[in-house]
């Protein structure tokens, strides 16, 4: 089996959690799998070290550039995220990746930055409570479910606010791993994770 390249996309200001939750669920899979499952990185614009929401320093694994073609893409969130859908670069890279990906999420306001790639045209999604109305007025064709904790497309995945990710990411161990394999990941991170709570919304056909 070839490990999946994972890109979790990170920026000046993106949430901490927003980014490292998805990261500890995948790696720590990966880690429990004796390495076989995923390569799971920190990508960037550039390889300098940005700062993260509260000042935490974050040294990116690789760059956009690194990685054109990453099975699984992660956009994280936070207050960055206003000025990174703004980032051309990330938008360009961000529509030829998930022309490739198998699976593309966004945590929190990352939603934000999909939306300016035209990505979540008339799909269900979510994102963080403070920010649905920005996302509205960026994707108007898009259905807001603020009431769910994610929502899952097919390919285009979207989580709520911050900790969402977190469950967001255990989502996409399960469908692609497994049941066994995800709630082994849970009970070793001894996170109370729930399969079914708020299950995710699929498009009406």
């Amino acid at each position: 089996m070839t490990r999946k390249q994972v890109a979790i996309v990170v920026y000046d200001d993106a949430e901490v959690l927003d980014f490292a939750g998805p990261f500890e669920v995948l790696a720590v899979t990966d880690e429990l799998s004796g390495y076989a499952l995923m390569d799971v990185k920190l990508v960037a614009t550039t390889a300098q070290p940005i700062r993260a929401v509260n000042g935490m320093q974050v040294v990116p694994n690789a760059t956009l550039a690194d990685l054109p073609h990453p099975a699984l893409v992660l956009v994280a969130g936070g207050v960055g995220s206003r000025q990174a859908l703004k980032d051309e670069q990330l938008l360009a890279w961000l529509q030829c990746a998930s022309a490739t990906a198998e699976r593309v999420m966004s945590v929190c306001s990352g939603a934000l930055i999909l939306a300016r790639a035209g990505m979540l045209t008339g799909l269900n999604v979510t994102t963080h409570h403070e920010v649905e109305g920005y996302l509205a007025q960026l994707e108007p064709t898009a259905t807001l479910c603020m009431d769910q904790r994610f929502t899952d497309n097919g390919k285009i995945l979207t989580t709520g606010g911050i900790s969402a990710g977190i469950d967001g990411a255990f989502y996409l161990v399960d469908q692609l791993y497994g049941r066994e394999v995800a709630l082994r990941t849970a009970t070793y991170m001894e996170y109370d994770w729930k399969p079914h709570n708020r299950a995710a919304v699929r498009p009406t056909l």
